[in-house]
């Protein structure tokens, strides 16, 4: 029998991954948007050093480029700028969300 694993929610890594993806992928343009930006990293990491010297795979190259740019655009976005209760929860939140399980299910598609 399979162990359940309780720290997963909904099929993902946790709650905060589950969230960022539901609301990158809810919105058409932003769907299409991250869809476009992964095909583009698919494209530039074919060259990377990682992978011309067989360390990373051009899927695994691919994933590490988009998550950092997943992770980025998406901090730098938050509405809150301001040190507060509420900008340290965000922050606290985003900092547990797996950016590389997102850019692989970006990938994949």
């Amino acid at each position: 029998m399979e162990k359940h694993d309780e720290t997963r929610y909904n099929g993902w890594t946790n709650h905060e991954t589950w969230t960022v993806s539901l609301w990158l992928d809810n919105e058409e343009s932003s769907y299409r948007y991250w869809r476009e930006v992964a095909s583009k990293c698919r494209h530039e990491v074919g060259d990377a050093n990682g992978v011309c010297d067989g360390t990373w795979t051009v899927k695994e190259a691919a994933a590490m480029m988009l998550a950092d740019l997943l992770k980025r655009e998406i901090n730098a976005g938050s509405p809150l700028t301001r040190p507060s209760m509420y900008s340290d929860l965000l922050c606290a939140a985003l900092a547990e969300v797996d950016w590389l399980e997102i850019a692989g299910q970006c990938l994949s598609e």
